[in-house]
């Protein structure tokens, strides 16, 4: 008998309007012939718990769940992954056979694997990391996790870059430190990884980027930024210029995206596809 019902996941936000995720990850179920479908759900915060129990009512395989929904679903689940635990955020949740849900934090292991698909190592690197929001505390546990020697956070902020630093000392064996960020930040000379951990130069500010000094990375530096619309943002040209090699957020999102597929079909996804439908949607 042929099979009508579509398996069901997709994401809860609010704002959710300008989530791509359903793009890429559409391409990608029809790449694999898969009967799934993503939907963008505008969820507002008074309506959490509720929706989250509609993913046992409907059915769903999971969903992702997008500001401002990261830290307030956590009391919702069932059990935490190490990093979503440290991170203390959740982006992706399963709802499984026996009904409970597992929260898990893709945000820093697709910036890993962004990073490995370019042959860079986090393995004894020295990282700088440019920001200490929610997206660089999820990069910083996860570059922790995956063996990096040291992470300097520089924030704005210096108390929020205490709190991160203070996390990484609690939960890993990386040596953590942080500054505060100031006019035309430097970069220190033995960096092995830059990231901008922030949203400067999100569209529709492209022609904004980091104030630091560019002129202090290197040709041995990777620089790699979150920010993926625009693709090559002014960041990662800058740091170009001078030499180093440039990991744009494009292949961040991509590589979120598939873990996420991954975790919801068993099945791994064409990267590829993912890859070209998102720069498709950002030409």
């Amino acid at each position: 008998m042929k099979n009508y019902r579509a398996e069901l996941v997709g994401v809860f936000g609010d704002p959710v309007d300008g989530n791509p995720t359903g793009v890429t990850m559409e391409a990608a179920f029809a790449e694999k012939c898969l009967n799934y479908r993503y939907l963008t759900l505008k969820v507002l915060p008074e309506d959490l718990e509720e929706a989250m129990r509609s993913l046992r009512v409907l059915h769903m395989k999971g969903i992702n769940l997008t500001m401002p929904h990261k830290i307030k679903v956590i009391p919702l689940l069932n059990e935490l992954s190490e990093a979503a635990g440290i991170i203390g955020a959740v982006n992706t949740v399963v709802l499984r056979e026996d009904g409970t849900l597992f929260g898990e934090n893709t945000d820093g292991k697709g910036f890993v694997q962004a990073l490995h698909n370019k042959g860079i190592s986090l393995e004894g690197k020295r990282v700088v990391l440019l920001g200490a929001g929610g997206a660089a505390k999820a990069i910083a546990v996860e570059c922790a996790l995956a063996g990096a020697a040291s992470i300097k956070v520089v924030n704005r902020t210096l108390e929020r870059a205490l709190e991160l630093v203070d996390t990484l000392k609690k939960h890993t064996k990386t040596e953590a430190s942080c500054e505060q960020w100031e006019s035309c930040h430097k970069i220190p000379a033995d960096t092995d990884i830059l990231i901008n951990g922030t949203s400067i130069g999100l569209h529709p500010d492209g022609d904004q980027k980091p104030d630091i000094d560019y002129e202090g990375i290197a040709p041995h530096m990777a620089a790699a930024d979150v920010v993926f619309n625009p693709v090559d943002t002014l960041f990662l040209k800058e740091a170009q210029k001078q030499g180093a090699t440039a990991v744009n957020g494009l292949g961040m999102l991509a590589c979120q995206a598939a873990l996420n597929f991954k975790l919801w079909t068993g099945v791994e996804p064409s990267l590829k596809v993912m890859e070209d439908t998102l720069q498709k949607e950002f030409e």
